[in-house]
């Protein structure tokens, strides 16, 4: 880590001016006032309190040394190119003499600092552009250490967090400015073809071709509470189309509801989140399937005397006599258990990510990363919610395009990382609004759909509640699909399926009955692997609840300790193979 000498010296000014705008420098001591609320603060409490004002929480701008003294772990920060410097390429007057002055005033050759640090005892390089300089535009110098960042990151199987902070293109270099958007996006690809994680953390602003290259190509992209964060700025945008922006509009929580962002995250806890993220990544719990799983499961064949990866029913006795309809509506009820009741219970260190990258982050599905039993997974859940103003939030777990394609996006980072994927099913089916058709809903889960039967790691799926048609199916091609007792899996509901048939809707019993929808049925037909029994349903029908489930969370952990041994350990060829198979037979 630089010096404290060193660390005084670049902090000794605060950027106290509006937001993406380039903002005054203000010397250390004076009193000033918060762009924000107008209070007045000491610049010394705000730079002793992370850069953020104590009165309303405003965040101000980090240098960049100060940031890698709140993130990297103590005395650990070795700085690469640390005397890199640019050139003038276009020979633009006054541009060296400038470029001097800011060296002088702030410490830095350059608007970005790069080097290796531990974050959490975890080995990974650090890139943090400090808006001092030049607003941290970027230029020759600032794509060529990026670049050589990240190759040599990928040279040495490292992990790359980049802080950015940026107004974007360097005019005074011009057409070179512009091709280092492409040279630093040329890295970040060789980078991640290596497997290696990328984590980008979106900071105020970031803007023009830093968002349009590196910022935006993280295999997760966090951001700072308020965050300007575009490819035009508000200004640009509005001299454009002669039109004033909504007042968030381009604040990083607007690109999180719009499927942009994995998590905004408060400053206090960054270097907390990003240490949990490299742990998930990169750390001690990333070993073989047989060092974490086969001791556990040996024992528990002891016990029960069971073969490795045994498959069946398991069924209460009152089950069978069951009607049809009976099952439906065990399967709808409002106590019933949803998503986020198994991820919670199951997989407690879980970190959920949000977006699909192009449009919305879909509440109708829930996913993110954890561990299991030491092992990391990767768990997507359709969502119903709880409760009428949660289940309206939730969309009824009814999933559009948007949803589908964030599955797809997690899925995808699974495979690049090598980790198992656990869905959970629980819809009524896929969302059929005006909008989802004008997204491409039948594209969405028809790419879903096709797309899982390459991915290259192991696939679950479990339907705990209703597996409502293709909005289903588009979370369960996997190498097994198990139910629950009393779930229901079906090509629609029995309302709609006495409704085409017969006219008659109110003939869904009936319906329900014909479709052999139940688990038992689908057990029969080879359609699940695996049927899980509930608790608490029989003899009184009062219905599975989240009060009643410790005994279905046994049963799950117990099978997908057992999945995971036994596919885990298909090489890829034989694990694709054995999917295509497991749908070819139907």
């Amino acid at each position: 880590m630089k010096s404290n000498h060193l660390f005084k010296k670049t902090a000794k000014y605060i950027p106290l001016g509006e937001r993406g705008e380039s903002a005054p420098e203000v010397p250390e001591g004076l009193l000033r006032r918060c762009n924000a609320c107008k209070a007045a603060v000491f610049v010394e409490e705000v730079v002793a309190g992370a850069y953020i004002c104590p009165r309303c929480g405003n965040y101000f701008r980090v240098p960049a040394y100060a940031r890698l003294t709140q993130i990297a772990d103590e005395g650990s920060f070795e700085e690469w190119d640390a005397e890199l410097a640019g050139a003038n390429p276009l020979h633009y007057k006054g541009y060296g003499e400038k470029v001097r002055e800011l060296q002088e005033r702030t410490g830095l050759r350059e608007a970005v600092v790069t080097g290796r640090a531990g974050i959490g005892g975890i080995t990974a390089v650090l890139g943090v552009m400090d808006g001092r300089f030049l607003m941290a535009s970027m230029g020759e110098c600032v794509g060529e250490k990026i670049t050589r960042a990240i190759e040599r990151a990928t040279k040495e199987r490292l992990p790359v967090i980049l802080f950015t902070c940026s107004g974007g293109a360097r005019m005074q270099e011009g057409i070179i400015s512009l091709m280092q958007m492409a040279k630093t996006a040329a890295a970040v690809r060789k980078h991640s073809e290596a497997g290696l994680l990328y984590i980008t953390v979106l900071t105020d602003p970031t803007t023009g071709g830093v968002t349009a290259s590196f910022a935006m190509l993280g295999d997760i992209i966090l951001a700072e509470p308020g965050a300007l964060i575009g490819f035009a700025g508000p200004r640009v945008i509005e001299q454009t189309i002669r039109q004033k922006l909504p007042k968030d509009f381009q604040r990083a929580e607007f690109l999180l509801e719009h499927g942009f962002l994995d998590a905004i995250v408060e400053r206090g806890q960054m270097r907390e989140y990003l240490a949990k993220l490299l742990e998930l990544h990169c750390g001690e719990t990333k070993k073989t399937y047989e060092n974490v799983f086969c001791k556990n499961l040996n024992m528990s064949q002891k016990n029960t005397g069971q073969d490795s990866g045994s498959e069946g029913m398991i069924y209460g006795e009152s089950s069978a006599s069951v009607h049809a309809w009976e099952h439906v509506q065990l399967a709808r009820d409002k106590r019933r258990p949803v998503g986020h009741d198994y991820i919670e219970k199951l997989f407690p260190d879980f970190v959920e990510f949000h977006g699909d990258r192009y449009l919305r982050d879909d509440p109708a599905v829930i996913g993110g990363i954890a561990t299991f039993r030491g092992m990391p997974v990767t768990v997507i859940a359709q969502e119903k919610g709880e409760g009428t103003k949660g289940c309206i939030a939730r969309n009824f777990g009814m999933v559009s395009p948007d949803g589908y394609r964030k599955s797809m996006r997690l899925v995808r980072q699974a495979e690049k990382f090598g980790r198992p994927v656990i869905f959970f099913v629980d819809t009524p089916g896929a969302f059929c609004g005006m909008e989802a058709e004008e997204q491409g809903q039948g594209e969405a889960i028809a790419r879903n759909i096709c797309d899982l039967f390459g991915v290259r790691v192991p696939l679950l799926s479990v339907v705990i509640g209703e597996g409502g048609s293709g909005g289903a199916l588009a979370f369960a091609v996997a190498d097994q699909v198990w139910m629950l007792e009393h779930s229901v899996y079906s090509v629609l509901s029995p309302e709609g399926f006495a409704s085409i048939l017969w006219k008659d809707g109110s003939r869904a019993r009936e319906a329900a009955a014909l479709m052999k929808l139940t688990a038992r049925d689908l057990y029969r037909l080879g359609i699940v692997e695996r049927v899980v029994q509930e608790e608490g349903t029989f003899p009184k029908r009062e219905g599975f609840s989240r009060e009643t489930m410790d005994g279905v969370l046994t049963q799950l952990a117990q099978g997908i300790e057992e999945f995971m041994i036994q596919y885990g350990n298909l090489d890829e060829e034989e694990l694709l193979a054995q999917r295509y198979q497991r749908f070819r037979k139907y």
